[in-house]
C-alpha cells in the first residue's frame, strides 16, 4: 500500500498560480502511474492529469486544464507535483491525487487539499 499527502492548497486570484504535492511513503512509489483529480462542491470527482511510472514521461490532462497545468514527478522525494497557472474560479475544488494501482483503476487516495480561485 502506497500512503499519499497532498499539500499546496490555498486561496488564489484568479489568473493566480499554486503548486499542489503529493508525498508518497509505503511501496515503491516510482513504479506507479500517479493522477490529480479534484472535486468541486456538489459534483463527482474528475480526472485532472496522470503522469507515468518510472521516468514520467508520458502524461495526460483533462481538456479543461491543458495547457494550464503541467504534472511532474521527482521519484528521489517521492512526489508528485501539480504546477496550476492562470486559474479560474472553475478551478475551485478539492484536489486528490492517487495511485494507479491497477491500469486503470486508482487507489490509494489521499486525503485533499482545497483549492479555491477568487473572481
Amino acid at each position: 500500500q502506497v500512503q499519499l499527502v497532498e499539500s499546496g492548497g490555498g486561496l488564489v486570484q484568479a489568473g493566480g498560480s499554486l503548486r499542489l504535492s503529493c508525498v508518497a511513503s509505503g511501496r515503491t512509489f516510482e513504479n506507479y502511474a500517479v493522477g490529480w483529480f479534484r472535486r468541486a462542491p456538489g459534483q463527482e470527482r474528475y480526472f485532472v492529469a496522470r503522469i507515468s511510472a518510472w521516468d514520467g514521461g508520458v502524461t495526460r490532462y483533462a481538456d479543461s486544464v491543458k495547457g494550464r497545468f503541467t504534472i511532474s514527478r521527482d521519484n528521489a522525494k517521492n512526489t508528485v507535483y501539480l504546477q496550476m497557472n492562470s486559474l479560474k474560479p472553475e478551478d475551485t475544488a478539492v484536489y486528490y491525487c492517487a495511485a494507479e494501482v491497477v491500469a486503470g483503476v486508482y487507489g490509494d487516495w489521499g486525503q485533499g487539499t482545497q483549492v479555491t480561485v477568487s473572481s
